[in-house]
């Protein structure tokens, strides 16, 4: 009986289509990045206690946070402003400044506050991908750091467009002055509009391309004795072929060019890390390498090079630059800890060397003063390649444009394909 019932109603192409996309929905509208409920903002944190550089093999916290204040204590908010405003924000452009200000139950700015703050990209759209595919539905930026001020800003690139879930978590030095909370903003950042130009001025040169290939298929033409083909159709199919091979040239030869360039510089870096001796020892406790759709762990921790004991309280400057285009993704000012560190988990969504460094001064109240300086590391990103569905989705669009085209040249042409195989009469 159920298969009578589908026979009569006739499940057309349209209609399975439908039902695919709205499989195909259903994962990514209760991915990790869009639930509100989600605990793995603890668990993917990195210890602040390590000694060494600690790669991949980094402890998380506790799943539990901690809530040891009395409920009876106030409830703190944060306040979340960005500089440009969202509306002015492009995805892959210059950094934006994200400002989360923690304020108590009459607006005040609170004091020494311990802010955690997790970034995670919009959930994964393989009907209409972005600039990085494998980017989306990942988390971009872990950060825990001390806001005497009760303020945390970062400065960030957001690689691609959608809509962001920042979590905040927000807990007192001294665990009695008010009770730890969380707050989950969510803020979008549209599309650049040259996308959309870029992608209409593809659109119309494929529809013309189609538009003039069935306008010369769709004439009426003989087959000579011996072709496979008439000769305007050979004439067309031959210019596709070296158009293709030249498109093929051209981005091959423009990836080699970039890639001896990123070596140059990557040589010519090097060569100008050297400095001499610091006032301070600086060692490094993240990750040398890393690849894209990964947190790798940053973190440095300075240390009395007569003394050997941990300097706190010390103004550090964070800065991630990409190495190829020179282009700063990452920027963060603060304080390290008791233990003289500041750590940090991070993504590179570019697939090329970063390098990080770090400006390292006394505050102005210190009482041991010294010259500030600058520490730099570099970190290989290996890219990856675009997921094969997502290219084989971008090539139908394109392939679809085509066809459009080339079926409108056939009917403003208004002849048949009427190819006659029979020998011309002489």
């Amino acid at each position: 009986m159920s298969k009578l019932m589908l026979c009569r109603v006739g499940l057309s192409p349209a209609l399975l289509l439908i039902f695919w996309g709205f499989i195909g929905w259903v994962p990514n509208a209760i991915a990790l990045p869009n639930n509100p409920t989600i605990n793995s903002f603890e668990v993917s944190h990195a210890e602040t206690h390590q000694e060494k550089n600690v790669g991949k093999s980094v402890k998380p916290l506790s799943t539990k946070p901690k809530l040891a204040a009395p409920t009876n204590l106030n409830q703190p908010k944060i306040e979340f402003t960005t500089v440009p405003p969202l509306n002015q924000v492009l995805p892959v452009n210059q950094p934006v400044a994200l400002i989360m200000q923690a304020v108590d139950q009459h607006g005040k700015p609170l004091k020494n506050v311990k802010i955690r703050s997790a970034i995670y990209t919009p959930p994964k759209t393989p009907w209409f991908t972005t600039d990085f595919p494998i980017v989306e539905g990942t988390q971009l930026l872990d950060l825990e750091a001390i806001a005497l001020n009760g303020k945390l800003q970062v400065q960030q690139v957001l690689p691609i467009r959608g809509n962001y879930q920042l979590i905040v978590d927000v807990q007192p030095l001294d665990g009695k002055a008010f009770q730890t909370t969380r707050q989950i903003i969510q803020f979008s950042v549209p599309e650049n509009p040259v996308k959309y130009r870029n992608f209409a001025i593809l659109a119309v040169i494929l529809l013309g391309v189609g538009l003039g290939g069935g306008w010369v298929i769709g004439k009426r033409q003989i087959v000579q004795p011996g072709e496979i083909a008439p000769q305007q159709v050979r004439l067309l199919l031959s210019g596709g072929i070296l158009v293709a091979i030249a498109s093929l040239l051209v981005v091959n030869i423009s990836a080699e060019l970039a890639e001896s360039h990123q070596h140059h510089h990557q040589t010519t870096h090097n060569q100008a890390k050297n400095q001499p001796s610091l006032p301070l020892n600086v060692q490094w406790l993240g990750d040398d390498s890393t690849h894209v759709g990964q947190l790798a762990v940053m973190g440095v921790q300075l240390t009395d090079p007569k003394t050997g004991i941990a300097v706190k309280d010390v103004d550090l400057k964070i800065k991630a630059t990409q190495m190829e285009h020179d282009q700063t993704v990452f920027v963060y000012q603060g304080l390290s800890d008791v233990n003289g560190k500041l750590i940090w988990q991070q993504q590179f969504f570019d697939g090329a060397s970063h390098q990080v460094e770090v400006e390292v001064s006394p505050k102005r109240s210190a009482i041991n003063k010294f010259q500030p300086f600058t520490f730099s590391k570099e970190i290989e990103v290996e890219g990856i390649a675009p997921p094969l569905m997502s290219r084989l989705i971008s090539l139908g669009y394109f392939t679809a444009i085509l066809v459009v085209g080339l079926l409108l040249g056939l009917w403003l042409r208004g002849d048949r394909i009427l190819v006659s195989l029979q020998p011309v009469d002489k």
